[in-house]
């Protein structure tokens, strides 16, 4: 890890909506947005580096569509921008994704992968984020938890919109993988589809009753 990237683990675990949990290898860089060490805030080569994809910070997205003054200029950016090394975006804890709507849904467009960051495992604000995206935004592609990412996690994340984790470097992915066999049931609403156990009991008792 350099100064300016995010750390995470080197296999990704992917928990699709309609599928089996699974590894893979770690395709993209997250690039913190901060400057490199000549003082430039300018994205990561990856030329020559084991990524090949790069998620950049939705607040650095924006500033780049601040620093044009008409839609064609920005079209022809973002387009040239999102091209490089396969770009999406991911948003900080405190990112007010309702404020820029029209942004987010401007940018499905352009982004093949979007993430939600956790600073701190304690902090469950990109929980909402996730929720957010996936029901006010009907984001259909994949979510991916960044930062960190614990196995305690896992499946709250799922829960909540997140089909895929990084997770902090120092999280054992083959214990990660058995999280999801702890339970067959969910007793809360997921974006997954699944009822709940009450409105499973309550669907039964209509039928019964009919």
């Amino acid at each position: 890890m350099t100064i300016n990237t995010i750390a995470s683990h080197e296999q990704i675990l992917h928990f699709p909506s309609e599928g089996q949990p699974h590894l893979s290898s770690n395709e993209w860089l997250i690039w913190n947005g901060s400057q490199d060490e000549a003082g430039n805030v300018t994205l990561p080569d990856l030329e020559n580096s084991q990524f090949k994809k790069v998620l950049v910070p939705f607040t650095w997205w924006r500033s780049q569509l601040d620093a044009h003054h008409n839609e064609a200029d920005i079209e022809a950016d973002i387009e040239a921008k999102a091209k490089l090394g396969q770009m999406g975006v991911w948003f900080a804890a405190d990112d007010d994704i309702l404020k820029y709507a029209d942004l987010i849904e401007e940018g499905k467009h352009y982004w093949l992968l979007v993430a939600a960051h956790f600073p701190i495992f304690r902090d469950g604000r990109s929980f909402s984020t996730a929720a957010l995206l996936r029901d006010r935004f009907q984001w259909d592609a994949e979510i991916r938890a960044i930062g960190d990412v614990l196995i305690d996690q896992l499946l709250q994340g799922a829960r909540v919109g997140f089909d895929s984790f990084a997770l902090r470097p120092d999280q054992k992915v083959d214990v990660a993988l058995k999280q999801f066999d702890l339970f067959t049931v969910s007793t809360q609403n997921s974006w997954r589809g699944q009822r709940t156990l009450l409105q499973s009991a309550q669907s039964e008792a209509h039928l019964v009753n009919a």
